[in-house]
């Protein structure tokens, strides 16, 4: 049974099934999408939204597909179209039953016709599939097909004009259209001989996104049809509707190509299934060897940052290492003076290369320590050196051993948003993120080097650490027991963020254990809700807890409130990091909490921010890489600390083997301590650690408040 399922009797009701969306993709960066009742509600919707070149653009060239069941010479339209104050036709209340599994399924009953639309999208090519299998009928039924074309930017609107061009030319078994030269051929085809093409362009007028105008954006549109394929059908009879790029050769390779595809479509049975099947959409095969990850669907890009925080979710977990691992080789193919380039590049993103070392932390526990360093340790090392020497005048090296970062044009962190020009959050100066990132990756190099003996770089930073370390405290730890966001020669930022939670959630810490659960109190009591951790605690006066209203609106609120899912699995890290498995309840309470998220917004994944006060309404990009990754790391973090189911016994005492006893609080503990300990070597100075029973004590002690604070809510 599939973890998803839907309210019959609420398909019929626009409130419910207009704020559920679906989506596939091909693995090529195109992608299907739009709401369970295929009524588009954003100018990103479309059934083919693909590349047309080797950019990173992504153009809607079919819109959508009117359905007409024809009976009696009476016609009954199957579409939903939204315009001005109206829906018209409302093929909604046709529809009887939705099903996400094994490929998005519509049921539409009308009279004692039962009609069946599986739409499939399919992987590696840019080709969508439509099969529409008549279950019952009682007499003569015709299906009348009729495309709507845009041609255009997902990010812009097709208006009617003269140039586009709403002439069909034949093609197997169907038609090719083009509207405009800089296209290429959209084959429009079916696997039905006798199925007929009869050409009618003409243009529809202002198909409403209610989405776009609810976000403050234009959201009206003209569409273009150049005709339509009509056919008969018989009870229990299927015709597969084909859109691509590339002509199919004949019906029978339409069949063909439709039989293989669904014979290998994944069911989605569970909520971590659903999420596996989602993470693989955000890897992108390019043309010439290039793998990337998309940030989001419908409307991001590749972001450097977004890329390495979510590679290791979106990979490793599934054990995809070598997507992971063709993803980082793309970018090291295209480094410039020991620098990423683009949105990777430190000059771009103060951060982004060193959120590189974080992902080869979590790409050695599958390839091992030997391969990242023969196969990356050079690039680390050039990284760390460009660091050190200066990025483009905005970010470099510091003799206290902390990195500034520094731009009046741009934000140079995650929180990025603008308005009229200027940053929201200008974070200028030291942060406090990148400096903990900063100390993670050079102890990270260093414990490598070390390893596999390279004295001369181990020689010539192995003094840094300690001084960081030091500086860090110095500049970042309040006497109010959390850490300041950023540190410049004005000010000492004291809003309580989520980013100091990056902070004690990397393997090398600069905060003690005391140090550490202080943070985290602060971050538990201000910032966790069921769907991750403000950007802004309640108590600030620029605290926003609805993320609505015009561009500059929104932009405001994303970084003074709205809760992000990214960095909630550092919070969960650094709680089990210290409590071990005494926080696997908590932990698995969180990973509950994002269960009917799959079942609203974007169907089968996780989207990208929530509102900070509840009912936490989803936001944003309807599917998000850093969150479906962050779900997916903390559901690893919970198999790896769940204990081990004892070994059945055999008959004879004697020869039966004892399961192996789990570790007691007192020894997690000592481990914890063995672990920070080891890994403060590098800076040669072990960090001070509180008694076991004060530790005990303290971490109790949030986790109270939270139960507390979690049921109010």
């Amino acid at each position: 049974m599939s973890a998803l399922t839907f309210d019959k009797s609420e398909l019929g009701n626009l409130e419910y099934s207009l704020q559920r969306e679906m989506l596939s993709t091909d693995r090529l960066g195109g992608y299907m999408s739009t709401t369970i009742v295929c009524c588009n509600t954003r100018k990103y919707h479309g059934l083919m939204v693909s590349p047309i070149d080797d950019s990173d653009r992504t153009y809607v060239l079919l819109s959508s597909l009117d359905e007409t069941v024809i009976q009696h010479d009476q016609s009954f339209n199957l579409a939903l179209h939204r315009y001005p104050g109206v829906y018209e036709p409302r093929g909604h209340k046709y529809i009887t039953d939705f099903e996400y599994t094994p490929t998005p399924t519509i049921t539409y009953r009308v009279g004692g016709v039962i009609l069946r639309k599986e739409m499939l999208w399919i992987h590696k090519r840019t080709q969508l599939m439509i099969r529409y299998t008549l279950v019952d009928a009682h007499s003569q039924t015709r299906l009348r097909l009729r495309p709507f074309l845009a041609f255009r930017d997902k990010h812009a609107l097709s208006k009617a004009n003269m140039e586009a061009d709403g002439h069909s030319y034949p093609a197997v078994n169907g038609v090719k259209c083009r509207l405009y030269g800089s296209f290429p051929w959209l084959y429009l085809q079916t696997d039905k001989e006798d199925a007929e093409f009869v050409p009618a362009p003409d243009w529809y007028y202002n198909f409403e996104y209610q989405q776009e105008l609810a976000r403050g954006y234009e959201g009206h549109e003209d569409l273009l049809t150049t005709g339509y394929f009509e056919m008969e059908l018989k009870k229990g009879e299927s015709v597969i509707f084909s859109a691509s790029l590339d002509e199919m050769g004949s019906t029978k390779t339409i069949r063909e190509v439709f039989e293989a595809s669904i014979a290998r479509r994944t069911h989605k049975i569970d909520f971590i299934s659903c999420l596996r099947h989602s993470a693989r959409q955000f890897v992108i095969r390019r043309p010439g060897g290039r793998t990337e990850v998309l940030a989001g669907y419908p409307w991001l890009g590749v972001i450097g940052r977004e890329t390495f925080i979510a590679l290791p979710g979106i990979t490793l977990e599934q054990d995809h290492k070598e997507d992971c691992m063709d993803v980082l080789d793309t970018l090291v193919r295209e480094m410039r003076d020991g620098m990423f380039t683009g949105s990777y590049s430190a000059a771009a993103e103060a951060d982004a290369p060193l959120w590189f070392f974080w992902t080869l932390q979590q790409l050695e526990k599958q390839v091992g320590a030997d391969e990242i360093w023969k196969r990356y340790g050079e690039v680390m090392k050039q990284l760390l050196e460009a660091y050190r020497r200066g990025i483009d005048g905005r970010v470099r090296l510091h003799d206290n051993g902390l990195i500034w970062a520094w731009s009046d044009a741009e934000p140079l962190t995650w929180m990025d948003a603008m308005v009229n020009g200027r940053a929201v959050t200008p974070r200028n100066g030291y942060q406090v993120e990148v400096n903990a990132l900063w100390y993670n990756a050079v102890c990270y190099a260093l414990s490598l080097a070390r390893r596999f003996g390279d004295t001369p770089f181990v020689r010539e930073w192995e003094e840094l650490p300690a001084r960081t370390k030091v500086s860090f405290i110095e500049h970042f730890m309040l006497p109010e027991g959390y850490l300041a966001d950023y540190v410049n020669q004005m000010e000492c930022n004291k809003f309580i963020r989520p980013n100091m939670v990056i902070a004690c959630g990397l393997d090398y810490k600069m905060l003690d254990e005391e140090q550490q659960l202080s943070v985290l109190r602060v971050v538990r009591q201000h910032l966790l809700t069921p769907r991750g951790l403000r950007t802004l605690s309640p108590r600030n006066p620029l605290y926003k807890g609805m993320l609505e209203g015009t561009p500059d609106e929104r932009n405001l609120a994303a970084m003074n409130g709205t809760v992000w899912v990214w960095p909630l699995a550092f919070y969960v890290k650094a709680c089990f990091d210290i409590d071990g498995g005494r926080f696997l309840h908590e932990a698995e309470e969180m990973l509950a909490s994002f269960n009917e998220e799959i079942q609203s917004y974007c169907i089968g994944s996780i989207n990208e921010m929530f509102d900070a006060d509840p009912p936490y309404t989803p936001r944003g990009a309807v599917s998000q890489a850093w969150s479906v990754a962050a779900v997916l790391d903390i559901y690893r973090m919970i198999e790896a600390h769940r204990p081990a189911e004892p070994a059945p016994r055999t008959r004879s005492r004697k020869t039966a083997a004892e399961p192996k006893a789990a570790k007691s609080p007192a020894t997690r503990k000592a481990a914890t301590a063995a672990k920070a300990e080891t890994a403060e070597t590098v800076s040669g100075k072990p960090a001070t650690k509180t008694t076991a029973k004060t530790a005990k004590a303290a971490a109790k002690r949030p986790a109270a408040q939270a139960t507390k604070k979690t049921k109010k809510e």
